[in-house]
């Protein structure tokens, strides 16, 4: 008996599939913020600034949540071939920044409680030296956020598979298979949420750097002292917020939930515009960045090749794991309609 090679038909998911482009771009923000949490724990210490040190060690903090994220691609990228992911590592991002989005509301819940702190005690604020701590940082966090933003925009391409599960009757197990890899398209509709929390990340402490740069100099050149432990509270809850939307949108792709209705209705028009198809079960959802899976169960009574059914999923929509049951039923259900016009994608 002569063996099939099956290696075309069996998906392979490799490290180029992952954001390496937002990978790199995550080590250059971390080095840049680490030379600078460096750089002002010496001088502080040199020259006895507290303002200085307590800032680099918040830089230090920044370091380690955006460890978190490089942490995330690594792991994510070198077990990419593994078998004992089902559907790949793609969900490891959303899981790093679910996490990350839980230390973002720990960090503003710190921010708030030392404002209204600072609000009851009014401390000495030392204006000369938080000052210019303030512009520096604000500085760093801009080029930081740059180098992330850029990332958003990368794109990924994946291998979609299709499986045929063909069955006699509509109650029937289903038996047999087949299918070659076809080259899904990028989806820019998915998000990278490792990426996304890293760059929510420097985005607010950008945004707590500006307010205090205006409290820090209104405070001093205008007396208005409470400026200051206000802009702690106002910049929390900003954060809080971003920060509760993270971990929503992350959780959505971590526990399977449908990325959207309109998905799902994309592609039963298409294979219900073949012959007398009526989509019995369809299943569409978010696997990771760029990288979508989908199950459909067709019921027909002129059953055709399955690449038939693959060819007018893929065309609809990118799918990096396609599963095709295919259905045989004894009366058609309509007269054949004519093919549908393709399917527009998500901008």
């Amino acid at each position: 008996m002569q063996a099939h090679d099956l290696s075309e038909h069996v998906h392979h998911e490799d490290e180029h599939a992952h954001n390496r482009v937002g990978e790199r771009r995550t080590r250059w923000v971390i080095a840049i913020t680490a030379v600078m949490m460096v750089g002002e724990l010496a001088v502080g210490g040199w020259t006895g600034s507290v303002a200085l040190q307590a800032d680099g060690w918040h830089m230090g903090s920044h370091v380690l949540a955006l460890g978190l994220t490089l942490v995330a691609y690594w792991y994510a990228r070198t077990r990419a071939g593994r078998e004992t992911f089902s559907f790949g590592t793609g969900k490891v991002y959303a899981l790093a920044g679910y996490t990350s989005g839980v230390l973002l509301v720990l960090v503003a819940l710190w921010m708030a409680y030392e404002g209204a702190h600072n609000l009851i005690t009014h401390p000495d604020v030392d204006y000369r030296d938080s000052l210019p701590v303030a512009v520096l940082g604000f500085v760093v966090n801009l080029v930081s956020t740059a180098l992330l933003g850029r990332g958003h925009h990368d794109g990924h391409g994946h291998h979609a598979h299709g499986h045929d599960h063909r069955a006699h009757g509509h109650d029937h197990h289903a038996h047999g298979r087949g299918e070659a890899a076809d080259r899904a398209r990028p989806q820019p509709g998915s998000l990278d949420f490792n990426l996304r929390a890293a760059y929510i990340h420097i985005f607010a402490d950008a945004m707590t750097s500006l307010l205090a740069i205006a409290a820090l100099s209104l405070g001093w050149w205008a007396g208005l002292w409470y400026l200051d432990p206000l802009m702690g509270l106002i910049g929390g809850a900003v954060i809080v917020w971003w920060a509760v939307s993270l971990c929503r949108q992350a959780a959505r792709q971590l526990l399977d939930v449908v990325s959207s209705p309109h998905h799902e209705r994309i592609v039963r028009e298409r294979l219900e515009a073949i012959d007398d198809v009526r989509v019995a079960d369809l299943h569409v959802w978010e696997l990771g960045p760029g990288q979508r899976s989908c199950i459909v169960s067709v019921v027909t009574a002129r059953p055709r090749e399955v690449s038939d059914y693959r060819d007018a999923v893929l065309t609809a929509l990118a799918v990096s794991h396609l599963t095709i049951e295919i259905h045989r039923c004894g009366l058609a259900h309509a007269a054949p309609r004519p093919a549908a016009e393709p399917a527009h994608h998500d901008p």
